[in-house]
């Protein structure tokens, strides 16, 4: 297995015009803010969870192995819909209880109230973002769900200044279709071969940005650097991977 370079120069020649980013579990920490969100919601049915059952609730939770997002994106499910399966799923594991009718209307409920309160970004973002106000680059981000709903969430987060923002509904189509990639270029104004995608998933933002033009950064905030393929001409094709946003400087113009 090889591995993307980490440093030294850029994924191209050409200089970089611009940065686009993912921004769930890259801009803004929507794992914590969701486990956070888990344990303040009453639930009588999980008080007897100890703190290692919690984590692996979470775990079920936050992770989704069912891929019940996936669905909100194919329009099989709702928004809400696949946020009640996946506690389902999740629940099911630590007790019998049914999650049905008005305990899951509740519960969706108070779970939208209580997650934006968590919304915290990263504490690489800020200064990475002044590092692109400083030399004039602009930003902006590219998201697998609708315009408004991030919008708030990069509001809520105190990211006011991501002002460049398109969403599913945006051109109407997620990731990793290069139409969602090549409007959030468009918006920046930006070539997409001059222009950084950086993300957490490394085929949804990062393969899916390269085939579509821009340059893919897989984002591994666990710094493991796995699951880097082999193949180039593949549908898993190598990119540059990087374990925090600080690393994104090294692809952009130097400073003189």
């Amino acid at each position: 297995m090889t591995s993307a370079p980490r440093g030294g120069q850029g994924p191209g020649p050409a200089p970089v015009h611009g940065v686009l980013f993912d921004i769930d579990d890259t801009l803004v920490d929507l794992e914590r803010a969701m486990g956070q969100t888990l344990q303040a919601i009453p639930d009588p049915a999980l008080d007897h969870l100890g703190d290692d059952d919690w984590v692996r609730y979470k775990a079920l939770y936050t992770t989704d192995p069912q891929r019940h997002y996936d669905r909100f994106l194919a329009g099989e499910l709702t928004f809400e819909e696949q946020r009640v399966h996946r506690v389902r799923h999740a629940r099911a594991g630590f007790t019998p209880e049914p999650f049905l009718g008005r305990m899951a209307d509740a519960w969706v409920r108070a779970y939208e109230q209580t997650l934006p309160l968590h919304f915290r970004p990263y504490d690489d973002v800020a200064p990475l973002l002044d590092a692109l106000d400083a030399r004039v680059i602009p930003y902006g981000a590219v998201s697998n769900n609708v315009h408004g709903y991030q919008r708030a969430k990069l509001d809520r987060a105190g990211l006011e200044r991501i002002r460049v923002l398109v969403g599913i509904d945006t051109v109407g189509v997620a990731k990793p279709d290069p139409a969602i990639y090549l409007e959030g270029a468009r918006l920046l104004g930006t070539d997409p071969a001059r222009t950084l995608y950086v993300g957490d998933n490394r085929l949804i933002d990062a393969v899916g940005a390269q085939h579509a033009g821009l340059r893919g950064i897989w984002l591994d905030r666990s710094g493991t650097g796995t699951g880097v393929a082999d193949a180039p001409d593949g549908p898993d094709l190598p990119v540059p991977w990087i374990s925090g946003l600080a690393s994104v400087l090294q692809f952009l113009p130097s400073v003189r």
